[in-house]
């Protein structure tokens, strides 16, 4: 099973991704500007693989890049709070 295939799988990947990179230095703003490319990524060459990926990538293409940006930042804040 690929980790696109459940919406948990995807956040526990994230997350894991996420914490090898703080551990190895990265700052929060590359943190984000990684998650801001991977979403712009993900909506542009990436099927969904489940209504919450699709309601994401449809969020991602309505929105502008500062939203976009925003998005991204709470797709870390979220994996964030999930491994607490």
């Amino acid at each position: 099973m690929s980790v696109m295939d459940n919406f948990d799988s995807w956040k526990q990947f994230l997350g894991s991704r996420l914490n090898q990179a703080e551990s190895k230095g990265l700052q929060e703003g590359a943190a984000s500007e990684l998650a801001y490319e991977i979403g712009d990524y993900l909506a542009g060459h990436v099927d969904p693989k489940n209504e919450e990926e699709a309601t994401l990538r449809d969020l991602w293409n309505a929105s502008n890049k500062e939203e976009q940006h925003a998005i991204a930042n709470a797709m870390i804040k979220m994996v964030q709070n999930s491994n607490r």
